[in-house]
């Protein structure tokens, strides 16, 4: 939540992420940010850098979590949290990963160590994730899937 706070605020987005105010403020920051504007002052230019990287990280990321790019991947979403089971999980701070026999990974975001501790010892990991985390947390597919041959 922590990084989605702050991408938000780099970006002056209050409440659900709109697409094209987002693109808007980003194409404004770049250009106000870019490296070539800052030639002269060589620590104007090491600190547009970084922040040319965070823009571009930040606009990525808050793109893979709005409301219509979580709309557009639906139905795939759907298809593996109702079809592929639970491979693998990763818990650090409030983000859970987990990834699918499939070979999806998604990102939740805001997962409490009680809630996964509750979701390790559960009796049905899949019925439990499905009943607590997978429609009730901000998630992103963070990797691609991995083709199966």
């Amino acid at each position: 939540m922590k990084r989605i706070n702050q991408y938000k605020k780099l970006f002056q987005v209050e409440g659900e992420i709109d697409l094209k105010e987002l693109k808007t403020s980003y194409r404004n920051l770049v250009k106000e940010w870019h490296p070539d504007k800052h030639t002269a002052d060589d620590t104007m230019k090491e600190e547009a850098e970084e922040m040319s990287r965070q823009l571009t990280d930040g606009y990525a990321f808050l793109i893979s979590i709005a409301p219509e790019t979580i709309a557009k991947g639906l139905d795939e979403y759907n298809e593996t949290i109702n079809n592929a089971s639970i491979d693998d999980l990763h818990h650090k701070s409030m983000l859970l990963e987990v990834t699918f026999t499939d070979g999806s990974t998604y990102e939740y975001f805001g997962v409490n160590k009680t809630l996964f501790s509750k979701l390790v010892n559960a009796d049905k990991m899949q019925r439990f994730a499905r009943r607590n985390i997978f429609n009730s947390f901000i998630y992103r597919k963070s990797k691609r899937t991995v083709e199966q041959e």
